[in-house]
């Protein structure tokens, strides 16, 4: 397993713990502009005379964006900077977050929340490449456990965040924290672009000329690379397919409010939180193996007991068992993405994340239909299975990984 990362190449310890520090903030506001409007399509329908369909578009045109322009970001990052090109991206997210803010006018919010998708699209997977340049492999899967702390804690601080503005300053103030929050940290980001011109230095240059089709061409040549795409596609697919529909199951099958059932899956991200802190005693106690299998069981364990659960109380250990086996399995993913190949990381990356993303996308309209015929135990026991098996498919595979990767 080469590091690919050159001892003088890397940065000094203390600058990469700064660097990776304002990317997970970058990571937070990504996160948290993606969830932020959720909570607030209720008051945006009755400000601008919408139904709650058409509100809903205030996120599902974040969310086209953002997956769109995931395959943008990685072959420009990978040309001009992967650490520039985010820091850019991030300060240019504050222009999204304002004009959301100031909308008189339902089509301009649309607007607007377009362009801060296509802006927040950049943050994470091209960070996680950054860090592929400058962290040896060995080191590299713990650090990238810390970096996504900020992600997490941006997904939980936007559904909480987004909720207490609505109540407290009314739907504007939700975006008025995005503006504050994209300014001060794209500032932070690119400050250190100008005190480092040195900043992306670690990156592979050989083949900087290289088109976008080129790019993408050299990563689905890989067959380990082709393993890893599919394999994020149906952990998408598998994990937020089912996982999108345990508030309404909550509230159907429980009766409970779906603001309780919305605070229950909370717990998800303090899953998440709790493997993000400890991921270096993980990593060493159970490898690369180790942690892919755990996950996709403790996946499994978590559906089915939301699937034949007796009493609602048991969605919260289901919860947080979801939590921590996603980030198990994921980061092992993420790891292993950020060396599939190496000299066109960026790229690379980016079209992991576009996976991801595209997998989330098709498991939500499979389990709807599911859902429509089958009812909801089907829907989860579905995933279950999956997650299991996919989790010990990737250990099997880990173990026969081309020396290269």
């Amino acid at each position: 397993m080469s590091a690919a990362v050159p001892p003088s190449a890397a940065a000094p310890e203390r600058d990469l713990i700064r660097r990776i520090a304002l990317l997970s903030l970058a990571a937070f506001g990504s996160a948290g502009a993606a969830r932020i409007a959720d909570p607030l399509l209720p008051q945006l329908a009755l400000e601008f005379a919408v139904s709650a369909g058409q509100a809903a578009h205030a996120v599902s045109f974040f969310a086209l964006a953002y997956g769109l322009f995931q395959l943008l970001y990685g072959p420009l990052g990978d040309r001009f900077g992967k650490y520039r090109v985010i820091a850019w991206a991030v300060l240019a997210g504050s222009v999204g977050a304002l004009g959301s803010a100031l909308a008189t006018d339902f089509s301009w919010l649309l607007v607007f929340r377009t362009l801060n998708g296509m802006a927040c699209a950049a943050a994470i997977p091209l960070a996680m490449a950054w860090i592929a340049d400058n962290v040896p492999y060995e080191r590299r899967q713990p650090v990238l456990a810390y970096f996504l702390i900020g992600q997490i804690f941006g997904v939980i601080a936007g559904q909480a965040l987004g909720g207490l503005f609505a109540d407290l300053t009314g739907w504007r103030g939700a975006f008025w924290f995005m503006v504050v929050t994209f300014a001060a940290v794209g500032t932070l980001l690119v400050t250190e672009v100008w005190r480092s011109p040195d900043i992306d230095a670690a990156a592979s240059t050989a083949h900087r000329d290289s088109g976008f089709l080129q790019r993408y061409a050299a990563v689905f040549r890989v067959p380990w690379a082709r393993f890893i795409l599919f394999g994020v596609c149906i952990e998408g697919a598998a994990v937020f397919g089912g996982l999108a529909f345990v508030p309404t199951y909550l509230h159907a099958r429980f009766g409970l409010s779906l603001t309780q059932a919305g605070a229950l899956m909370a717990l998800f991200g303090i899953g998440g939180l709790s493997y993000a802190l400890f991921a270096r005693r993980f990593v060493s106690r159970l490898g690369e193996r180790g942690l892919a299998i755990a996950g996709g069981l403790s996946l499994g364990a978590a559906f089915a007991l939301l699937a034949f659960a007796p009493h609602w109380a048991l969605a919260m250990p289901a919860a947080w068992l979801a939590g921590i086996g996603f980030y198990m399995l994921h980061n092992t993913f993420q790891l292993n993405a950020t060396q599939m190949v190496p000299e066109h990381r960026g790229t690379a990356v980016a079209l992991f994340a576009s996976c991801l993303f595209l997998g989330q996308a098709g498991g939500v309209s499979l389990n709807a239909w599911i859902i429509d015929q089958y009812g909801y135990a089907p829907a989860f026991a579905l995933p279950a299975l999956v997650l299991a098996i996919l989790g010990l498919l990737f250990a099997a595979r880990i173990a026969r990984r081309p020396v290269s990767a």
